[in-house]
């Protein structure tokens, strides 16, 4: 993958350039190299795709301070490693806080009269985006995975290489509207005669003529092939979030480059965690005597088992944290928590022996060795008093 240009260098801008100049600098530069207005050079596609990506960015307040603080890593997790993540944004549309390419175009051509968008009919055109879903495991969510997964999508035809013409021929203009896909139509009205421009139905907007149609597409230039993807999911990555992986979407016409394809993630649930952000969540047994005497306990985590000291005296439905033990965080350094909730476990199907030794140990009890139950105690004696004093409890 070629090394990213640093976004305000794409633009022109020096940082901590304002919202405005951000906005003026992206008019500017999209007029520039429009891909309809550059027939001629073979660069202007990418660098207007690269225009819009870092207007994308800079342009939305909360990836401008991400990328400020981390770079392309900030707002691209995968940055580097040829996939890009969708949760933070996807890169390469043709829009940008709120402004309207239509604004540009009727900036060049002066309003919407004829001919003022014709070359959109004959231009490349970027292919369409592909959507997926892929179902990934609780511990691949965790650590990271790379799946191989197969899609359809539509490529360019090999018999004609892409021009819909059957090998030895090659399209006609069309001579209907002179390859410019649309024509213009003047009219008669009671205000006068009015100019107004339409697809050209000869060609379909098309602006060329194919007398002899390839026989594997039938004309169109593109066919439907079954494709092998590498995808590469993140370490962290959560249900519901979705990766963009660059141009592994379909074929575009005229020359147009691949969309992207989209990978949506869902992730199983797992029987022994939960996560919540980027801690994990279990809950863990203990005996009476564990829970009394305090005990080290083995505990399962993404990492493997490891050792917890459950304290002395541990009441019921503590929460112990594990720190570092949680999900790899995106975008940053460092991992969550684990925290590990003590659930107490009451011994059930006693033998005679057991219920009588249990109640021998109650008997070398005393209130303070149970603070909660003195507490309690202490306010239902102070309830009593106060109702035989005859407080209006109600």
């Amino acid at each position: 993958m070629a090394e990213k240009r640093d976004y305000y260098e794409v633009l022109g801008l020096q940082k901590g350039a304002s919202d405005d100049e951000i906005k003026k600098a992206y008019r500017r530069l999209a007029k520039q190299y429009h891909p309809d207005l550059n027939h001629d050079n073979p660069n202007a596609e990418a660098k207007f795709k690269e225009i819009n990506e870092a207007n994308d960015v800079l342009s939305d307040a909360q990836k401008r301070q991400k990328y400020d603080r981390f770079g392309h890593a900030g707002v691209d997790p995968s940055y580097g490693g040829g996939g890009g993540f969708g949760g933070f944004g996807g890169f390469g549309g043709f829009s940008g806080d709120g402004i309207d390419l239509g604004d540009i175009f009727d900036s060049i051509f002066g309003g919407g009269m004829g001919g003022s968008r014709s070359s959109q009919a004959t231009g490349p055109r970027r292919g369409s985006d592909i959507a997926i879903s892929l179902d990934i495991s609780f511990m691949e969510a965790c650590k990271g995975v790379t799946h191989e997964i197969e899609i359809n999508r539509a490529e360019t035809c090999d018999t004609c290489n892409g021009n819909g013409a059957k090998p030895g021929t090659s399209p006609k203009t069309c001579t209907e509207c002179g390859g410019q896909g649309r024509i213009r139509i003047q009219q008669r009205t009671i205000l006068g005669s009015m100019s107004t421009t339409q697809t050209c139905t000869r060609c379909q907007g098309k602006g060329k003529m194919i007398e002899s149609p390839c026989t594997t597409c039938n004309g169109a230039g593109r066919i439907q092939k079954r494709k092998k993807v590498s995808v590469s999911v993140p370490a962290g990555i959560d249900d519901g979030q979705t990766l963009i992986v660059r141009s592994e979407g379909n074929i575009g016409t005229q020359g147009g480059g691949k969309g992207d394809l989209n990978v949506r993630i869902s992730v199983r649930k797992d029987p022994l965690f939960e996560r919540r952000g980027f801690d994990i969540h279990c809950d863990i047994p203990v005996t009476y005597s564990q829970a009394v005497l305090g005990a080290e306990i083995d505990v399962p985590t993404i990492d493997g088992n490891v050792t917890l000291t459950v304290p002395e005296g541990t009441q019921p439905d503590t929460v112990l944290r594990l720190k570092g033990k949680g999900v790899k965080k995106l975008q940053r350094e460092g991992r969550g928590d684990q925290l590990v909730k003590v659930l107490l476990e009451v011994p059930r199907n006693l033998s005679k022996q057991q219920k009588e030794t249990i109640k021998s140990l109650d008997g070398l009890f005393n209130e303070k060795n149970f603070e909660k139950r003195m507490k309690f105690s202490d306010r239902v004696k102070k309830f009593g008093e106060e109702l035989r004093k005859g407080f209006n409890l109600f």
